[in-house]
């Protein structure tokens, strides 16, 4: 039997891939979530690639996530008068807050954040375009920001501003967040990112506005700022108010320095999963393939170190919202996700060992992959499950058994599509005898092919399949 791919793949949706044909491609290639990148296109756009995901993924019996992501406030240089300027070190340049914001030059821009004369200090460095051009503050006005370019290059309008080291003091949800907030509510997506926010309490205020709105996403918290990664504590805060979050190493490469990013990316995937939440690794993973038709071999080890650290995803977004090779680049992906899986760096886990469990359903849920690691005839675990959150818990565990993620739910099916090596069954346990459900639940499974007579099977659930946190009982059963 062929092996499943356990590590999921989160593609954004963009002019290069908005037709039906490109869509269902993206889906047959192994697209597990549509990300909408609300940075970008209108809201029509967005509504229109929303119901072509969801009817063709229903057409070929495929659960698939959409998340909405929010575009947070990416703090920008206005524009330029005469078009892209060229910035030479030694040069002087100024962001100032008085300058008209369309007639920039190469010696002053006008800036779109006028608190950054507050955020700054002599010394400090700016980095702007994602770090390709850097500059030392010399000093600060009321009015400006005044530097000399260490690193030049060419500048174009609309760039983004970096501070090193972070400390911009721009709220983490601006007025057009909330406006997409409500459209996410209203196209029922199944997860929210908030980009930069800085503490828990950024994800609490997007959780309530997401909730208002009348929707039941989960929220992923963006880690790209410097202040989320100086501690463990502050670390541990985002994850702990998010239901997961997203290493996104563009903007957080550029605040903290790219030596230090990769042992970054592996302890946030590490908290992350410590703490019982899913965890997406992003940004400029396949970047060759917006122009190539196949990955370099640094891209290749990049996807497969990400693997390897047992992150739920990994992302692409240029490569398949606007590169000419999209489809590619998600079967490229999802071939070294299956190679990396082939060589694991355990099947054992010490998750959680030594500590105590503060939920019922988490200890079924723990119990369930210790056993399933240790019985070595398990071939499959069958969760069945209202919210999803039974699967999700056993997902922390590395493992090489399948989880399957029985539930009668729409939202809890998509949800599911983003856990690591958990793979969705509808089922409504609710519909059968109570003395039939084991039999019903392993027989969807062996009709397939995944389980041949004397294979064990690990089964959990509730005493009510209607309740919500409600597993309470394990059962290990032979296939006969």
């Amino acid at each position: 039997m062929t092996a499943r791919r356990r590590t999921k793949i989160v593609a954004t949706l963009g002019p290069a891939t908005s037709s039906p044909e490109r869509i269902e491609a993206l889906i047959l290639a192994g697209l597990d979530v549509a990300r909408l990148n609300f940075s970008h296109g209108l809201a029509d756009d967005h509504r229109q690639r929303v119901r072509l995901v969801r009817e063709i993924a229903a057409r070929h019996q495929r659960y698939v996530a959409i998340m909405g992501d929010l575009q947070g406030p990416k703090i920008r240089i206005a524009r330029f008068a005469q078009g892209p300027i060229q910035l030479k070190a030694g040069d002087p340049f100024t962001l100032s807050i008085r300058h008209p914001l369309d007639a920039g030059t190469a010696a002053i821009v006008g800036i779109e954040y006028p608190p950054l004369v507050e955020d700054c200090a002599p010394g400090d460095e700016l980095l702007l375009d994602d770090g390709r051009v850097i500059l030392q503050v010399r000093s600060v006005d009321a009015s400006a920001v005044h530097t000399v370019v260490t690193v030049g290059g060419p500048l174009s309008d609309n760039k983004g501003i970096n501070r090193r080291g972070g400390g911009i003091s721009a709220p983490s949800l601006t007025d057009k967040d909330r406006q997409d907030i409500r459209l996410a509510a209203e196209l029922d997506l199944d997860y929210v990112a908030v980009s930069f926010p800085r503490s828990g309490a950024d994800i609490a205020q997007a959780r309530t506005l997401v909730r208002a709105a009348g929707s039941q996403a989960w929220i992923i918290a963006k880690i790209e700022r410097a202040e989320a990664v100086a501690s463990d504590e502050a670390l541990n805060d985002l994850i702990r108010a998010s239901d997961g979050v997203m290493v996104a190493r563009g903007d957080l490469g550029v605040e903290i320095g790219d030596a230090r990013l990769a042992g970054i990316q592996k302890r946030i995937i590490q908290h992350a999963r410590t703490l019982n939440k899913l965890v997406i690794t992003a940004t400029q993973m396949m970047e060759s393939m917006v122009s190539s038709p196949v990955p370099t071999r640094a891209e290749v080890s990049d996807v497969a170190n990400a693997v390897l650290d047992y992150t739920d995803a990994v992302m692409l977004s240029a490569e398949s919202a606007s590169g000419q090779y999209p489809v590619e680049a998600v079967q490229a992906m999802a071939r070294i996700c299956l190679g990396a899986e082939q060589e694991p760096t355990s099947l054992k886990s010490h998750h959680r060992l030594g500590e105590t469990f503060s939920r019922c359903d988490e200890t079924i849920a723990l119990a369930s992959m210790y056993a399933a690691n240790h019985f070595p005839g398990i071939k499959a675990i069958i969760s069945l499950t209202e919210s999803g959150h039974t699967p999700l818990i056993m997902s922390r565990i590395r493992s090489g058994v399948p989880i399957y993620c029985y539930t009668r739910h729409v939202a809890t099916q998509r949800r599911a599509a983003l856990f690591r090596g958990v793979y969705t069954v509808p089922f409504d346990a609710a519909t059968l005898p109570p003395a039939e459900v084991s039999q019903a639940a392993i027989g969807i499974l062996s009709a397939q092919g995944l389980l041949q007579p004397g294979d064990w099977i690990i089964l959990t659930k509730g005493d009510f399949y209607s309740d919500s946190g409600g597993t309470n009982g394990l059962k290990i059963l032979r296939v006969n």
